[in-house]
């Protein structure tokens, strides 16, 4: 759903559609937190490096629960090292200290008032019958377009859903409930993930201000799941959801240094998502490492009769996809090399040509070049479909929130941004909104072709038809460059991506840290045909294993010269 797809950008030329506020002190209280931090009227820009050069870290301490990972924080509540309340106490604690101060991050939205009893009833259960599975009281971020029926809003960051309370869970929210896991907040992000204007600036919501990237705070952190991708990198959580249309999970776990999971359309259902397009939306795991990811996605998997699209799950999902991370998972594997993702830049290019040669010494077979020869051929259509299904999609949300829904429709929202232009639209308009309102319903032919065609070029005649020429188990490419420098007066500079085909197809893409480029990292992508998630996880969960390429953010003011 709405999830990433704003997050990809479609610009000029070929932009490619990659396109909070103050807590007190967590330990005491968590209490929504409202706009104040990083709105329209504060500064957008980190602080000046000093005048030599070079970048000035703020004084971030260390922190007891940096790089942890589930296991890690299971074998601690196991010993009596942590509690689930411990946890939260924490992570609530370290957000006041980075997210809203010091470096000022900005990247949670709002943080949960009830999640210290929820973890209390976890620590006593836990206690009375033993804990439920690998979730069992580990915190957890969620995006703020992923509803939860409690005293959190929902409101893709804008102004127009402030006090928008949805009546009934999101299907992820109710999975990750039943596994336990305690969810900690939610993230910024980019508002309406990303799909509001073509001109936007990833990362800046009028409700939450703009989100920086912990490696270099002067820089974006990409994509619609901007809130999620900085938070978890900077140790604000154990794991966290994202969501993408088209890049959107994959462009901030890059540029945040994360393992990001974008699965196939239908695997996790998008019910309770503000959404996009129904036809690539989804939701999917951010985390630190392959195998937090993928313990998270089996918490996700299920069928539900509120998303028809997860009924071609049946049979094809797993609720335990750490079985698939095998450090061995390359040897014997045939990869196809996704040549025309590549030339956008020399520094990346030489990066990607170290973590092909890594893939070959630990055993995998590289078919270079396997270029998916429709790239190209259904950017157009991409966003004819966007346009066509935000509206209808969105206006369908809206109904189900009731009488009581700060708005109704599409129309009513671009009307309280036109009355609110000075919060809502100081640095970019709505564009794409505007385009989207003025479409007609999905029973038009336009609409119709425009689905057709990206299916079989994105699906028939992309991805499948090139692992079929090819025999590959999976495609990789660079997934994007370097953070990019925000810029709230031009937006978004985006010089490459290679999400489009897998998003466009609704097929799997994974990516995982592949090293780093003037401090910044940058992450590759494997990516294949429907369904594949087990392979995916497998080559990538073997990749981060022979490389480890991810190292913590430094909090940097800016990347020095020289």
């Amino acid at each position: 759903m709405a999830r990433d797809q704003g997050d990809t950008k479609f610009a000029a030329n070929r932009r490619s559609f990659l396109k909070a506020t103050v807590i007190g002190s967590a330990a005491a209280s968590l209490t929504p937190l409202y706009p104040a931090f990083g709105s329209a009227r504060e500064t957008t820009s980190a602080t000046a490096s000093p005048s030599n050069g070079a970048p000035a870290a703020p004084d971030v301490q260390p922190f007891e629960l940096d790089e942890i990972t589930i296991i890690d924080l299971q074998e601690g509540m196991k010993s009596g090292k942590f509690t689930a309340r411990s946890l939260v106490e924490k992570y609530s604690a370290r957000i006041g200290e980075i997210d809203k101060q010091g470096p000022a991050i900005n990247s949670i939205i709002e943080l949960n008032p009830d999640a210290l009893s929820i973890a209390d009833t976890l620590d006593q259960e836990r206690k009375a019958k033993g804990a439920r599975g690998p979730l069992h009281g580990i915190p957890v971020l969620i995006k703020d377009n992923i509803d939860t029926a409690d005293r959190m809003m929902t409101t893709a960051g804008s102004l127009a859903l402030v006090g928008s309370k949805p009546a009934r869970d999101s299907f992820v929210a109710e999975r990750l409930r039943a596994a336990g896991a305690v969810i900690l907040g939610k993230t910024n992000l980019s508002e309406w993930a990303n799909i509001r204007s073509s001109h936007s600036t990833s990362g800046w919501s009028g409700r939450g201000g703009l989100t920086r990237n912990p490696y270099a705070l002067d820089r974006n952190p990409c994509g619609s799941s901007s809130g999620t991708g900085a938070g978890i990198s900077a140790n604000l959580c154990a794991v966290g959801i994202g969501t993408e249309t088209d890049g959107s999970i994959v462009c901030p776990s890059s540029s945040n240094g994360l393992a990001g999971i974008k699965p196939t359309v239908g695997l996790v259902s998008r019910s309770g998502i503000i959404p996009i397009s129904h036809s690539q939306d989804g939701a999917g795991p951010m985390c630190r490492t392959v195998r937090d990811a993928a313990t998270l996605l089996g918490a996700l998997t299920g069928t539900d009769p509120r998303d028809s699209s997860t009924a071609g799950s049946q049979g094809k999902s797993f609720a335990d996809y750490t079985r698939f991370c095998d450090p061995n998972g390359l040897k014997g594997a045939r990869i196809g090399v996704a040549r025309k993702y590549f030339g956008f830049s020399d520094a990346v290019d030489a990066l990607m040509e170290q973590a092909l040669d890594a893939m070959k010494k630990q055993g995998a077979t590289l078919v270079d070049p396997a270029d998916i020869e429709t790239l190209g051929k259904f950017d157009e259509s991409e966003l004819l479909v966007f346009m066509y299904e935000l509206k209808a999609d969105l206006n369908t949300y809206l109904a189900n929130l009731g009488p009581n829904a700060p708005v109704r429709t599409l129309k009513e929202i671009i009307d309280f941004n036109d009355r609110n232009h000075q919060k809502e639209m100081p640095y970019f308009g709505q564009d794409l909104f505007v385009k989207a309102e003025a479409k007609g319903s999905l029973t038009e032919k336009a609409y119709l072709d425009a689905l057709e065609k990206n299916h079989q070029l994105a699906r028939t005649e992309g991805i499948d038809a090139t692992m079929d020429k090819y025999h590959l188990d999976a495609i990789v490419a660079p997934t994007g460059g370097p953070a990019w420098i925000t810029d709230l007066v031009n937006g978004d500079h985006v010089a490459g991506g290679s999400s489009n085909a897998a998003a466009v197809a609704g097929y799997p893409n994974i990516n995982v840290t592949a090293g780093f480029i003037s401090g910044l990292p940058v992450g590759i992508s494997f990516f294949g045909r429907a369904w594949s998630e087990p392979t995916l996880i497998r080559l990538a969960f073997a990749f981060e294993q022979t490389t480890k390429a991810r190292q913590a953010p430094r909090f940097l003011s800016t990347i020095g010269a020289g």
